[in-house]
């Protein structure tokens, strides 16, 4: 850019400047794709265990009748797009708990 270049090496330059061998960064990416996998399933257990819990207060078949009524639904997907929003966007993680807890509240509710 400033050296009156098109940015058409920029791969070359940054691969220039990166110190790490290629065996390096294949370990790096199958301790971090597996600690990915490892978050998820714990995420997953953790939903479904939440689940689980509240068929005990109603029963399983009326949770689950009143978890796909439409108005539970959209708030439940507004109050989504608001934590994703919030997390991501603004980095406030204590409205990011604000709004998890909110979308449980909603879906059980």
């Amino acid at each position: 850019m400033h050296d009156g270049h098109h940015g058409n090496d920029y791969m070359g330059k940054s691969e220039q400047y990166t110190t790490l061998s290629f065996g390096t960064r294949v370990k790096w990416f199958v301790i971090c794709f597996a600690g990915g996998v490892l978050c998820s399933i714990l995420w997953i257990s953790f939903c479904v265990t939440l689940f689980h819990s509240t068929c005990f207060l109603m029963g399983p078949f009326k949770q689950l009748k009143r978890m796909f009524e439409p108005t539970r639904l959209i708030k439940m997907y507004i109050i989504h797009i608001l934590f994703l929003f919030v997390s991501l966007q603004w980095n406030k993680k204590g409205l990011a708990i604000i709004f998890c807890i909110l979308q449980f509240l909603a879906m059980t509710w």
